[in-house]
């Protein structure tokens, strides 16, 4: 089984949310009803933007015929697939920090990195081109890093989690969060360190456990990329083929 190598971008996602009107019963009125559904929250400022899960982008990267574009959470495309590269909708630290004050606005949350024709431009949620990258534009990074409290371990080939500031005995079974098991681990990078998702392997199969070893989501894809997916916008992007990725939600909902 090979395991391939994947270049992360690192970028935060924007997260609108609504919220659904109540309606009033009329006075003296008893009636016996089933509940209503629940519907999707829509935002004011522009109605094809559903709501349907808040934890996951308003606008999803997807590709159609070679091209990218995005679809909202009913998988609807609202940005023609028309790029090469199209990331999601989140901050460009090198925008923000650049010495043009005047290009800062577009490394915010509300717009997303594209590339067609070897050019790139950050374009918002309506997919307007807004700005087009410029070296001299570009400022530099300032990122806090966090180490990770747990890591992958090994033993006989075979994968489990240790939590580093725990682990002194690797023959004390007891010691181990999840003992060696399975053909390959690799931990999400993600915002909450104490709970992270983690990609693994079994039977040559990828699917996603917790760190209590329980399984998220279902170990029936060819790959799972390992990438910031997870952080940046709680997604997995996901092959059943080995050629066509897509993106999950934590609840094995595909976009």
């Amino acid at each position: 089984m090979k395991i391939k190598k994947i270049v992360p971008f690192l970028f935060i996602f924007v997260s609108v949310f609504a919220f659904p009107q109540a309606k009033s019963l009329k006075k003296k009125t008893v009636k016996t009803s089933k509940p209503a559904a629940k519907k999707a929250a829509v935002s004011k400022s522009n109605p094809n933007l559903v709501v349907i899960n808040q934890d996951v982008p308003l606008l999803i990267p997807q590709k159609s015929n070679g091209k990218f574009g995005y679809v909202n959470q009913k998988g609807k495309f609202i940005i023609p697939p028309e790029y090469h590269i199209a990331l999601f909708f989140a901050e460009d630290c090198n925008l923000l920090s650049s010495k043009n004050e005047k290009v800062r606005k577009f490394g915010t949350k509300d717009y997303a990195t594209v590339e067609k024709d070897f050019i790139s431009y950050r374009i918002n949620l309506s997919g307007k081109k807004v700005y087009q990258y410029k070296d001299d534009d570009l400022g530099r990074c300032k990122l806090e890093y966090k180490p990770q409290l747990y890591h992958a371990y090994t033993i006989n080939k075979l994968y489990g989690i240790i939590e580093d500031s725990k682990f002194v005995n690797a023959a004390d079974y007891r010691q181990y969060q999840i003992y060696p098991q399975y053909e390959y681990l690799f931990i999400m990078e993600g915002d909450d360190l104490k709970n992270p998702m983690i990609v693994a392997s079994q039977n040559d199969m990828f699917g996603v456990i917790d760190i209590n070893n329980k399984i998220v989501v279902p170990f029936e894809y060819s790959d799972i990329k390992r990438n910031f997916s997870w952080k940046l916008g709680k997604m997995f992007e996901v092959t059943k083929d080995g050629e066509n990725y897509y993106y999950i939600d934590a609840n094995n909902k595909s976009y």
